[in-house]
């Protein structure tokens, strides 16, 4: 619990940094387990009255039990919901039928590109992980974008001793992350030890459950009979198996999640 704790107070004090230096935020919630938790956070930060949109980017193709989770949970917590769509790229019908990497670009890079540009958001709040991905491995706390909102893996900000860029140069944009050390399993341990709601797809049904949801054309169950949150918490103890290996495995790959989060993916 103090490792926990100590996660909590980090998490909290970037969240709250973001937000004096930047003002004009939001949080991206893909609701899954990382950005529910990072939800849960950001609550607790504004004790439970949250001053800025929370955004769900919806390429139309996720499992309908997030729709539903989404729908329920914004209005029982009270969150000013922005659902931004690629309305132009989904008319011209481009989605997982065609190459991932075109349709991540489309239906989730180029639609959070937009909804920053048409709500003028100088920074935004992400639930990504170190550990769930190679890539991500080379992210900052505080990350910033170019005009272009591009990632220059190559020149990120040293964060030394938590002292953290937060200020970023006119034509920056900043992506705040502020779950980057946490583990997959302090994850789980924080969401049982906070009793946060999440969605049932993680939770092993006849054999299978969601280790990673998102589209639910690019996900896989895997092998499970984790049921349980405690059962969840054992079985990562003991796996070998990658956390992101029911996601669509061409657009898992080290070179396409690179060139992805170069152009501004997540």
């Amino acid at each position: 619990m103090e490792q926990l704790e100590k996660l909590e107070n980090q998490s909290i004090f970037i969240i709250r940094e973001a937000y004096r230096q930047f003002r004009s935020v939001a949080m991206l919630w893909s609701i899954g387990k990382d950005s529910t938790a990072l939800l849960w956070l950001i609550r607790k930060a504004f004790y439970g009255r949250i001053p800025f949109p929370i955004m769900h980017l919806d390429t139309t193709y996720k499992f309908k039990e997030i729709y539903e989770f989404r729908d329920k949970y914004a209005k029982e917590w009270g969150l000013d919901l922005l659902v931004y769509k690629n309305e132009k790229a989904i008319e011209d019908e481009v989605g997982p039928s065609k190459r991932k990497f075109e349709c991540c670009t489309e239906l989730k890079t180029n639609a959070l590109k937009e909804a920053i540009l048409k709500n003028k958001f100088k920074a935004i709040y992400l639930g990504i992980r170190r550990d769930e991905h190679g890539i991500r491995a080379k992210e900052r706390f505080f990350s910033p974008r170019d005009e272009d909102f591009e990632w220059n893996y190559k020149e990120q900000p040293p964060e030394l001793w938590d002292q953290f860029k937060s200020k970023a140069k006119n034509e920056e944009h900043i992506r705040v992350h502020p779950l980057l050390g946490w583990r997959e399993l302090d994850i789980w341990e924080y969401i049982k030890k906070e009793n946060i709601p999440i969605a049932g797809l993680y939770f092993a049904k006849d054999g299978k459950r969601y280790r990673s949801i998102g589209c639910q054309t690019c996900c896989e169950p895997v092998d499970s009979s984790a049921d349980t949150i405690d059962k969840i918490i054992e079985e990562l103890k003991t796996t070998t198996v990658s956390e992101r290996s029911g996601r669509a495995q061409d657009k898992e790959s080290a070179y396409t999640m690179q060139k992805l989060r170069s152009l501004g993916y997540m």
